[in-house]
């Protein structure tokens, strides 16, 4: 099943701040949820894994990026990436990003992705995923603004990264669900207003 992602937020950091923390993959894996760098091939390939928890179970996806575009004059990025699942499940895909320089020195991402699942987490459906996408990607950008917003002085007594703790679905899939039953109620309130 294939599912397509788009998703644009900003930061507070200059263009060239943000160019280099994306082509960094330790920065970058250090802020995706569930995500471990494990090994470096070149300056455009990476091998890595994601683990993720559903309920009591856990399982790992092992797989490969390769940046296919890297484009510093236009500040655009494309990648591919596969991984497969212990118990046979794969993810496959590929990204687009897109940066631009506002006025005030702030800077705006612009992700699309198009990812085709097979495997177990397709059993909770396609919008229940495109909605635990969305709150991984909103993890993700709170973690990049911390890094990329911090003070210049922080850099230098940062601490080493943490272990890749697994992306807990449940909790993710209880606020995909809430969200939906919260507007859910503010159509019906909206309909009984007219």
């Amino acid at each position: 099943m294939a599912i397509d992602i788009k998703e644009t937020f900003q930061v507070r950091a200059p263009i060239d701040v943000v160019w280099r923390f994306l082509l960094d993959p330790q920065a970058v894996a250090s802020c995706m949820p569930g995500a471990e760098l494990e090994q470096v091939v070149d300056d455009r390939t990476f091998l890595g894994a994601v683990k993720v928890k559903v309920g009591a179970i856990t399982t790992r996806y092992k797989g490969r990026v390769h940046l296919t575009v890297v484009e510093e004059q236009a500040r655009r990025i494309q990648m591919v990436g596969e991984g497969r699942e212990t118990s046979g499940g794969t993810a496959k895909g590929a990204m687009s990003t897109q940066l631009t320089a506002l006025a005030d020195g702030r800077t705006e991402i612009a992700a699309e992705a198009s990812v085709d699942l097979t495997g177990r987490i397709m059993q909770v459906g396609r919008g229940m995923i495109q909605g635990v996408s969305h709150q991984l990607f909103l993890q993700f950008v709170s973690a990049a603004q911390a890094r990329l917003e911090r003070p210049a002085g922080a850099a230098a007594t940062e601490m080493a990264p943490a272990q890749p703790q697994a992306i807990r679905v449940i909790p993710l899939l209880l606020a995909v669900i809430w969200s939906a039953i919260v507007r859910f109620f503010q159509r019906l309130r909206r309909g009984g207003r007219q």
